[in-house]
């Protein structure tokens, strides 16, 4: 019945109430008993928002007692109806808001019959006789004017807190909705990370496998080889501690990650970019390869993740970019880090969803991360340019890096 409000609502609407029926009462035109209507509707502006039923009730009241009881001309304390008029469409219950407009239909129907009334009209009163079909036709004029006035009046009241509701209600879905997409993207960027890391898991696990196997047939070769061959056992101690660390910094890497399942299958390395580059090249993708520095000695772990962005960067290429246009690789080797920039032709315009954080960016952006390293993407004159930072496991060049390069701008 009564609608929860706040303290400053409860005031506002108290004031507005009693200052309405100061000005009713002040501007009356009739008798003292003017205000019992004044106070029934200064009430009912007052608890409009508080309680709309209550509010039209009282309203209805009030203009009885001033038709029926008072026999009193319209006055300002009516213009206090299209208050509880609006409120009851804006706040009001939906059974509520079509009381409120059944009562602006009956409203425009007895008002127009009374004010006709007071205006000297006879209509109820006339017999239908044909001396009395003019006065019939003149009266029913007058009385459906009044009446298309009343509805035009009391209706636009109900109306406009009709549209004020929709309009809010509308804003508020709108809030929602943007609301609901952000929990769902986040929800699918979740989804997609545990995916990559899965993933990456997997991946990772091959990897130190393959190390741990190596550390092991050195170990076991050197204990065998100390009496036939000392001098063995120093190349297999520095395999070992070579071999090692790589596998230390693999380890470190699956610390926090979560497996649901692992398969068997060799991992791919930067030397195996040429046969990725290959591939997409007999599927229709222009692709220039540059090299610029001295490559570095990278560990398998930062291998893998340059193999997987680039191949991750080529093939958004080839399934959202411009195929028709070139798309660069460029690796730039400074003292620490290896430096991708992946540039391709965009068709979609930066605006659209084609450039929001898909699977491919998240899983190349944790990439990047889980190996130490950064990844960016930009739009720079409709190019869509991904920009990668691997950092190295050592400082020294290696041959094994060198070479592999090179087979790859071969």
């Amino acid at each position: 019945m009564f609608r929860r409000l706040k303290a400053y609502q409860v005031v506002v609407d108290a004031a507005i109430g009693l200052a309405y029926f100061c000005l009713a009462f002040f501007f009356r035109d009739g008798p003292a008993l003017v205000g019992v209507v004044a106070l029934a509707l200064g009430i009912a502006l007052g608890v409009r928002r508080a309680s709309p039923p209550i509010s039209l009730a009282v309203a209805w009241v009030g203009a009885l007692v001033q038709m029926f009881v008072l026999h009193l001309s319209p006055g300002v304390a009516d213009f206090a109806i299209l208050g509880v008029l609006y409120a009851t469409a804006y706040y009001g219950s939906p059974l509520v808001r079509r009381l409120g407009l059944v009562s602006v239909i009956v409203a425009a129907v007895v008002g127009a019959f009374y004010v006709d009334s007071l205006d000297g009209g006879t209509l109820i009163n006339l017999r239908l006789d044909l001396s009395s079909v003019a006065s019939v036709v003149r009266e029913l004029l007058f009385v459906l004017f009044y009446f298309a006035l009343l509805v035009l009046l009391l209706g636009s009241a109900w109306a406009a807190g009709t549209l004020v509701r929709i309009r809010l209600l509308a804003r508020e879905r709108l809030v929602a909705k943007e609301a609901a997409e952000l929990d769902v993207e986040a929800a699918e960027r979740d989804v997609i990370v545990e995916q990559e890391r899965n993933r990456i898991a997997r991946d990772m696990h091959d990897v130190v496998a393959h190390s741990l196997a190596v550390v092991i047939a050195q170990a076991d070769g050197a204990r065998y080889a100390r009496e036939a061959d000392p001098g063995a056992i120093d190349g297999a101690l520095t395999a070992i501690s070579s071999t090692a660390r790589e596998a230390l910094a693999d380890v470190r890497l699956l610390l926090g990650q979560l497996r649901h399942a692992q398969t068997e299958g060799p991992q791919p390395a930067l030397e195996d970019l040429g046969r990725l580059l290959d591939q997409l090249r007999a599927s229709g993708l222009v692709i220039s390869f540059t090299t610029k520095g001295t490559p570095l000695q990278l560990g398998t772990g930062q291998q893998l993740a340059v193999y997987r962005i680039v191949q991750e960067a080529l093939t958004n290429a080839l399934r959202h970019g411009d195929v028709g246009r070139e798309v660069l690789v460029r690796f730039e080797w400074a003292a620490v880090e290896l430096r991708m920039t992946i540039s391709s032709g965009m068709i979609a315009s930066p605006g659209t969803a084609e450039l929001r954080l898909g699977h491919g960016l998240a899983g190349m952006k944790e990439r990047a991360a889980l190996v130490g390293g950064s990844l960016s993407t930009r739009v720079d004159d409709r190019q869509f340019v991904v920009v990668a930072s691997i950092p190295a496991t050592a400082i020294a060049t290696a041959t094994t890096m060198t070479a592999a390069v090179t087979r790859v701008t071969q």
